[in-house]
């Protein structure tokens, strides 16, 4: 009987550090295309919106504590993540439900490709980018000190195709909402994030290798705050 709990206990323990993984010790030998299934998002937390929002500060300073593969999953799917399947909306709105956001994120291990259909992401590039990525930010630490950097991009054509002219209002509308749910979920995970717009857009895009069409709009440094 001894033996049989010691073996429970085992196998518990070597779950919950499994579910620790940050995303790079759980992809397919960190090859670039590799696919990771995120953690089921929650959709219940011990803090309302109210006190949210109450505590939503810029926060530029992070401890070197890695972000846990749940809780980059949790930040993902509040900023891009499905949230009602049978029509595919999403947590941010979109201007005609054209979504013309995609979402990267930067951790030590590699850039990150966020795909809401499946909670998934997939390695778009290896190694620890944030000290380029930081670069093209005109230098701000706090991209580089971050333990991931959630990097929001937009397809303007997508919204451009059905509303001319005005598309790029509503996307830059929509990139504001998925920045705000991204920052709300930051502080309710207890984390720390800030929003930066001072950037280099050729730069930024060439340490992600985006392609052409996915232009940068907002980097969001995330930690756990010094």
């Amino acid at each position: 009987m001894h033996s049989v709990i010691v073996a429970v206990v085992i196998v518990v323990l070597i779950a919950g550090l499994v579910a620790m993984h940050c995303l790079g010790d759980v992809s397919s030998g960190g090859q670039e295309g590799a696919v990771t299934q995120l953690p089921q998002p929650q959709t219940t937390g011990t803090a309302s919106i109210e006190q949210v929002l109450a505590r939503r500060r810029s926060i530029r300073s992070f401890t070197d504590q890695a972000l846990s593969q749940s809780e980059i999953g949790q930040l993902l799917w509040a900023a891009q993540g499905i949230t009602a399947p049978e029509f595919g909306f999403r947590a941010a709105p979109s201007a005609g439900a054209l979504y013309p956001l995609e979402l990267y994120v930067v951790t030590p291990e590699g850039v990150y490709h966020y795909q809401p259909q499946g909670h998934q992401v997939r390695l778009h590039r290896t190694g620890d980018q944030r000290p380029a990525l930081a670069a093209a930010c005109l230098g701000q630490g706090c991209v580089r000190q971050a333990a991931a950097a959630f990097v929001i991009t937009a397809v303007f054509s997508r919204t451009r195709a059905k509303y001319g002219a005005r598309a790029d209002q509503y996307v830059h509308n929509e990139v504001g909402a998925a920045g705000e749910n991204l920052c709300l979920q930051a502080v309710g995970l207890e984390l720390g994030s800030v929003m930066v717009g001072a950037f280099s857009d050729s730069q930024i895009s060439q340490v992600l290798r985006l392609p052409a069409d996915h232009a940068p709009l907002l980097v969001i440094p995330v930690g756990h705050p010094s």
